[in-house]
């Protein structure tokens, strides 16, 4: 069975529901131990399970030169996506998020470097991280630097990975042909703006929306959504009552998760990370299953309330 494929807003891709985020590759002392082989066979296992999308970043450690090197024979296969405005040497003294350089340098360099390590002469797309202000992007012509490397053919679409509050600013200029956004059943602050970006014709990424797994036996709500304080949305899912209505449909926890996510009309694809063979056959076993059948995504959205901030 095959995993279902949408168009990526105005880019034209056909991209699959579920892709890969490459964050899981990063190694130590920040991301789990993987050898290199090891992490080889895992890239090959995405392309082989259909998935046709890979999310990375300068920041995340050695992923770049990974998939360069395990897949990059491959490149025709999938829309690769990455990221600028990152430290071109992470500080050694100090753990993420790191200080954040939006200058025309700083972001060619950060591009430059990317494809070297990818072993390509193009990445299909180029993001801004960590969501600067407007005010931030326009002292540093960010989005002209980045508009100058799509002319030059080394970027093809350019992306914003974007949270609240600067995301409405982010949309209103009008600019990003991608929007990489968070949410998932127990974050859902970002749902209207998913709705927004794909009304205005972006495509949408949406990270965390497995909700790093909180739900999952094996993690227990030891972690939870990112940008969401501690034990929001373990609260949220607890008061919910969701769990007698998965009961009733005989669907474990991250199933739903998932496949909620997948379910938000504005969805162009979720990025899913993990450095666990086993994992990954389960999220593309979940996601070939597509989204959740209407009636039970319409009691389940009224069941989990938008969490209040903090």
């Amino acid at each position: 069975m095959a995993i279902m494929t949408r168009t990526l807003g105005r880019t034209g891709a056909d991209v699959t529901i579920l892709s890969y985020g490459a964050m899981e590759l990063r190694g130590q002392p920040r991301g789990p131990e993987i050898a290199d082989s090891e992490a080889g066979r895992l890239l090959n296992a995405v392309l082989d399970g259909g998935i046709n999308l890979i999310d990375t970043s300068p920041d995340y450690g050695r992923s770049e030169e990974l998939i360069g090197s395990y897949i990059g024979h491959r490149r025709d296969e999938f829309f690769l996506a990455s990221k600028c405005g990152c430290p071109m040497d992470a500080p050694a003294d100090m753990p993420p998020p790191y200080p954040h350089d939006y200058s025309p340098a700083n972001v060619r360099a950060n591009v430059e470097r990317s494809l070297r390590r990818l072993g390509t002469d193009r990445l299909d797309l180029v993001q801004v991280h960590m969501s600067p202000s407007k005010a931030t992007l326009d002292e540093n012509r960010t989005v002209e630097t980045l508009k100058d490397l799509q002319a030059e053919g080394k970027v093809r679409f350019i992306g914003m990975s974007g949270i609240l509050p600067n995301l409405p600013d982010h949309l209103a200029m009008g600019v990003f042909d991608v929007f990489q956004i968070p949410y998932s059943a127990v974050q859902r602050d970002h749902e209207d703006l998913i709705t927004e970006a794909a009304g205005e014709g972006a495509g949408t990424f949406i990270r965390g929306g497995a909700a790093r797994g909180a739900a999952a036996e094996d993690k227990n709500w030891r972690t939870g959504p990112l940008t969401q304080a501690p034990g929001v949305g373990q609260r949220n899912w607890e008061s919910s009552g969701i769990a007698d209505l998965l009961s009733e449909a005989g669907m474990s926890n991250m199933e739903f998760v998932l496949r909620f996510t997948l379910s938000h009309p504005g969805l162009s694809t979720t990025i899913v990370g993990t450095a666990n063979p086993a994992h990954l056959a389960s999220n593309i076993a979940v996601a070939q299953q597509g989204p959740l059948p209407a009636d039970l995504y319409e009691e389940a959205k009224k069941r989990l309330p938008l969490p209040e901030a903090g």
